[in-house]
């Protein structure tokens, strides 16, 4: 089974992409802290896999052609509507449906806002065939905490509804942010990309009553002796181009306001594979001055190491004006190592990567 497998890296100059609540200790009533992780090395901000989701699901919502699935609330529960046939997004970034079994649930289930959803008799899960992991910073960093204040109150202007003269203070808050490199793997299972099991398993539930007869109806292909259906590969590989799309043109993160910051990868290493190994993970790295370094030498081993598993060439997506210095002779290494590799910026790199797809759709099994 193909898997294309990655690493990329956010270039986070002045940041705070993913935050938590207050800040114990904080100077202010109102104050806002970033997630990191806490080592004896120091502190190592990161973006939670469920945000990264969230910024791709609303950047895929900006593509026409993407099928985004509705969401359905009853009291604290929500859920999609858990149908990967119709639905894009249910069908490549899993879901999990457990409906409330309380009467008041039922009778938000009955309600109007309800009567498009596919009727659902059992709990369903799919597995994601995108996996994301944890964006962390690549080095320990010192988080800087900012000042400030809500100071647009005209002090001399007095009270509007009295008309008494009142003494308005500035609203001081405060919150924090870093300057990091953030690297994240991710991995996408290309065969199980448009394909549905109904198994009694946690995450091969994804089909029910309906959803099996929707993909009778619709001639699906039945594969693993009866246990799953699949769609045409025309239609699996249309939906994973549109993914990789949205993975090129990503938006998303905190405070941009205050810290506006580009998500989209300044560099990425990617390639299809059999498997769902990740022989680029430490491609990568810091220097001791925390800087990143790209690793030539850990791109060629893992590149020979996994030779007879590769399927396609390697994907090197590089930003120009990003570590611009070291970026010739990483590609002559590589060039010299006899590797095939395509290399650009990451946008055109992507393209590259789904056009290569759309010529090779037996990596789709």
């Amino acid at each position: 089974m193909a898997h294309l497998n990655g690493v990329w890296l956010i270039d986070a100059p002045a940041s705070a992409l993913n935050n938590q609540g207050g800040i114990e200790g904080g100077r202010t009533d109102n104050v806002v802290g970033v997630k990191y992780i806490r080592t004896k090395q120091g502190a190592f901000p990161y973006v939670s896999a469920q945000a990264f989701r969230y910024w791709l699901r609303n950047t895929l919502t900006d593509d026409d052609n993407w099928k985004m699935s509705p969401i359905y609330r009853e009291q604290k529960i929500a859920y999609t509507d858990s149908n990967p046939i119709t639905w894009w997004d249910d069908d490549l970034l899993g879901y999990m449906r457990a409906a409330s079994k309380k009467k008041d649930a039922k009778e938000a289930r009955d309600a109007d806002t309800f009567e498009n959803a596919t009727p659902t008799d059992t709990d369903l899960t799919r597995v994601s065939p995108l996996r994301i992991g944890t964006l962390v910073s690549i080095a320990p960093i010192i988080l800087t905490e900012d000042f400030g204040v809500m100071a647009r109150q005209d002090a001399d202007a007095g009270d509007v509804l009295s008309g008494q003269h009142v003494a308005i203070n500035p609203v001081p808050h405060e919150h924090q942010f870093y300057q990091a490199t953030l690297k994240g793997l991710f991995d996408l299972d290309l065969y199980a990309c448009g394909t549905f099991w109904r198994r009694w398993k946690t995450g091969y539930r994804n089909l029910d009553t309906a959803r099996i007869a929707q993909a009778e109806k619709q001639e699906l292909e039945t594969v693993e002796d009866g246990a799953a259906y699949r769609l045409p590969r025309e239609a699996r590989v249309q939906r994973v181009r549109a993914l990789l799309d949205g993975l090129s043109r990503l938006e998303g993160g905190a405070k941009q306001t205050l810290h506006y910051t580009p998500v989209g990868p300044s560099l990425v290493v990617c390639a299809v594979m059999r498997g769902g190994v990740s022989p680029f993970q430490h491609a990568v790295g810091a220097d001791r001055a925390g800087q990143p370094v790209v690793k030539a030498e850990v791109l060629i081993e893992g590149a020979q190491v996994w030779n007879d598993q590769l399927l396609s060439p390697i994907y090197l997506g590089w930003k120009r004006g990003y570590l611009d210095e070291s970026r010739a002779a990483v590609e002559a290494a590589l060039a010299e190592a006899g590797l095939e590799i395509v290399t650009g910026d990451p946008r055109v790199v992507f393209q590259r990567l789904s056009n290569d797809l759309a010529a090779h759709p037996e990596w789709m099994d």
